[in-house]
Order: structure tokens, then sequence, then C-alpha cells
């Protein structure tokens, strides 16, 4: 095979690679969304979610981090060339002498945090080399060695709180209320989408029911036409006719528009392209669904998330007592180090004459006075906690209000939807009655066109009320956080894939 044919083989499978890597990546897009392929694609694209998401997937990270770092840390520091030459005077001998130093050495640590006491526990290990020249007033000297220093340190702060066990609390309640906030925005924005898809949808029923006004319009003029022509209708109906033939196209277009606008609104949230046509269909049914009061309000009690946070922020706020509490208040810290060293001229002889250095030292911070500082963050924390404790239980009224308005909303909207029905069924017989009667000359043109609003209110106020239960129904899920069509509880937090 020819080297060029090799070449074109090799681009062709290149080529094929990217164009099979772009159709992996590219998110396929349904021109005719369901409410569930909107949820779908939402999950995916939109940007409000996708930042909890990030926020969600970050305190996960510091938490695994700050859990990594109660584990053994080693480390190892070289320093393999240092030369120093300084001139000095000697105030005990008085006089000047010259130091030249050239040194290599290494340091091996390992660091063991102490969960339990908050402490830290070290081995450290330095060996090196040194050459010292040394060169005053009567003489010189020089020195060759080898060095290596080993100790076990213990560093312990007393009369204190265990700042590890508070940070990892700490980092525990972000991540624990990260997730609440991204769950809290799955269902924020399963909301937004479900109104701004009924838009679309009732945008697209009005579109339809002005085009068969438009329809029927036209009809009608044709006919009024002729029967002008035929000297059986006065002029003055040929006008109305023409005049609500216009008004007519002229609510098709203006439907057409506010169509568009709810559809750009709806990409918008679903983080799609607004130059992407879409269109949605939906099968609007008021299923029956048994709805009890009480279990609502005991189970959305139970389960809002709302109410976790605040237990959360609560628990932030006893955390932060401590570390108030813990400001210009007596404590202490303790270290303990053993060891031994030694030194020679030749490394294997290194430990001949070792020299132990234990080392003990107790210090303590002891505040005398402070001018009321630490009394008045602790009083200003106190009124921080009762706040929060204040809002947690408006926050229950506040959940068990909104349940119960949405609940008797429903009660409501199913006698709406009741009625609404037979508005549409009378509105129909009376405008085909009528028509009849239009048609016959009985009515004129601007009674026909009422009956026609007429009929088309009716069915716009019936999908109008359609669409209102099936929104109460979701919020009543989401303020239950249970699923009364499916009878299920709902679990908004769900895993994240790192």
């Amino acid at each position: 095979m020819k080297p060029r044919h090799i070449k074109l083989i090799i681009f062709i499978a290149a080529v094929g690679t990217v164009f099979q890597a772009q159709s992996q990546e590219t998110t396929v897009i349904p021109t005719s969304l369901t409410i569930e392929q909107a949820l779908d694609i939402a999950e995916d694209n939109n940007p409000t979610l996708k930042q909890r998401k990030l926020s969600y997937e970050r305190t996960q990270f510091l938490l695994k981090a700050q859990l990594a770092a109660l584990k053994s840390n080693f480390s190892l520091t070289l320093n393999p060339v240092s030369y120093n030459k300084t001139r000095q005077y000697d105030d005990y001998n008085v006089q000047w002498f010259t130091n030249e130093t050239f040194s290599s050495g290494a340091t091996f640590q390992v660091q063991q945090p102490i969960l339990l006491t908050d402490g830290t526990i070290s081995l450290t290990n330095t060996f090196g080399w040194q050459n010292t020249f040394a060169e005053k007033i009567g003489g010189s000297s020089t020195n060759k060695a080898f060095s290596n220093n080993l100790s076990l340190q213990l560093s312990q702060p007393v009369f204190t709180y265990n700042r590890t066990k508070l940070q990892i609390k700490q980092l525990e309640i972000n991540n624990e209320n990260a997730s609440i906030q991204y769950a809290l925005q799955r269902l924020t924005l399963e909301q937004n989408i479900t109104r701004q898809f009924y838009s679309v949808y009732t945008a697209q029923e009005r579109l339809r029911i002005s085009q068969e006004e438009l329809k029927n319009e036209e009809q009608n003029y044709e006919i009024v036409k002729n029967k002008v022509e035929a000297d059986m209708f006065r002029r003055e109906e040929l006008y109305q006719a023409e005049y609500s033939l216009a008004t007519s196209r002229s609510s098709v277009e203006s439907n057409q528009v506010d169509l568009d606008n709810a559809k750009d609104q709806l990409k918008q949230t679903l983080g799609m392209p607004l130059d992407e046509p879409i269109n949605v269909k939906a099968e609007i049914v008021a299923s029956e669904v048994a709805i009890d009061l009480e279990h609502a309000i005991q189970h959305g009690l139970a389960s809002r998330l709302e109410l976790r946070t605040r237990e959360l922020e609560e628990e932030l706020a006893e955390l932060t007592m401590i570390t108030t509490q813990d400001q210009n208040k007596f404590k202490g810290n303790v270290n303990l180090s053993v060891g031994i060293m030694g030194d020679n001229e030749r490394m294997r002889n290194i430990y001949d004459n070792p020299t132990q250095n234990p080392r003990v030292q107790v210090s303590f911070s002891v505040p005398i006075f402070d001018w009321g500082e630490r009394r008045a963050r602790i009083n200003a924390q106190k009124a921080s906690q009762t706040i929060a404790k204040l809002e947690s239980e408006d926050q229950k009224i506040s959940i068990e209000l909104e349940i119960r308005q949405t609940w008797r909303d429903l009660e409501n909207l199913r006698l709406q939807i009741a009625n609404n029905q037979k508005n549409i069924d009378n509105a129909q017989l009376t405008y085909d009655l009528n028509l009849i009667r239009y048609r016959e000359g009985e009515l004129t043109g601007l009674q026909i066109s009422q009956y026609q609003a007429q009929l088309s209110s009716a069915k716009l106020t019936y999908l109008s009320s359609l669409i209102q239960y099936k929104q109460a129904v979701l919020n009543l899920k989401i303020m239950a956080l249970y699923d009364y069509e499916k009878d299920q509880p709902i679990v908004p937090v769900r895993e994240l894939k790192n």
C-alpha cells in the first residue's frame, strides 16, 4: 500500500471518530415536547440547576479533603546544596571571625492528627552532612561530619474545644445544606417548567381556537357577500362581516406572537437555543386524586426540606456559639518531644556517641480583662439562635397554611371543571342553533360573532381550569413531598455522579 493511501485511511478514520464523538455529546431534543421530556432536558441544560449541582459537588470535595487530612501525612524535604559565608563579631572573645559552611540534607516527616483529642503526633528524621570552616585571630578550625536527628513530637491543645471535629461537622452541615438547595432548585425548576409548558400549550390552544374563529368568519363573510349581492342582506351586514373578519385575522397574528414569546421563555428555562423550533403536546385530564388534608400536612411537616434547612441553621448557630465562647478564654497548649541525635565524620559511626534531646513545653493563655467583649458576643449569638428557632416555628406555620390553601383550591377547581365542561356544551349548542338562524337571515353578523366569542371563551375557561388543577396538584405534591397521583412519597435529593 502506498504512503498516500495510508494517510488517506488515517484521515478518514480521524474524521469518523470526530463525528462519532460529536454525535454522542449532542443532546437530541425532540421538536414536539411532552412535560416529561421538558423536565429531562432541563435536568441537563438548565444553568441555575447546574450551578446548584456544582455547589453540591464542591462541598462534597471539601468534606472528602477534610476526612483525608485525618490520615497520616508523609512529606520529604530535600536541601541538596546550601552554601553560606559570613563575617561576624564574637562578643565573648572580643574578635571578628569568618564562618563558611557548605551543607546538604533531607527531612522526612510523618504527621498524624488525633481526632479524639485534636492533637498532632509527628515523627521527624533529619539527616545531613556539612563542611564548616571558621577563621579567627590566632588560627582556624574545620569540621566535616554527618548528622542524624530522630524525634517524636506531640502537640496537644488543652482547655479548649476540638477544632478538628467542629470543622468536620461544619463541612457535613454545609454538604447536606448544599444537597437540599440542589433538591429545592429541582423542585422549583419543575414548577417553573410546568408553568411555562402550560403557558405554551395555552398559547397553542388560543391560536388554534382563533384560527377556527377565522375560518368561521371567512365562511360567514362569503355567505354574507353572496346574500348582499343577491339583495337578500343589507350592505351594512357586509361591512360588519368585513370588520369581524379583520378582527379575527388580527387575533390570529396576536396569538402567534404570544405563542412565539412563550416558546422563547420555555427554551431559556430548558437551556435550549432560542432559534430551535419546538412544540408542546399534552393530554390534560383532571383525574380524580384522593387527597387527605391531615395526611398532607403531617407528611409535609415531616419531610419538607426547608424545615431541615432551618435545623441545619440552628446546628451551625450552636457551633458558632462554641467558637464564640472560646474567645478571650483561658486555654493552653502542651508540646512534648523525645529524640536522639548523633554526629560523626563517618556515616556508619553516626550513633557511636548519641545525644538524647527531650523537650517539654506547657503554655497558657490567660485573659485578664476584655471590657465585656466576650459576653457581648455570646449574647449576640444567643439572639441569633433565638431568631433561628422563631424562624423555624414560623416556617412550620407557613407550610401548613400553604397546604391548606392549595387543598381548598383543588376542591374548588374540581367543581369549576365540571361547570366549565357544561358551559362548553351549552355554548356549542347555542352557537350551532344560532348559526342556522344566521344563515337563514334571522340574526345579524354582530350577533353571531358574539355567540362565536362566547364559545371560544368557554373553551379557554375550561382549558384554564384544567391547567390550574394540574398545577395545584403539582404544588401540593411539592408542598407535602408526596405524589398523590402515584400514591407514594417522593425523594427530592438524588445521588449525584462525581
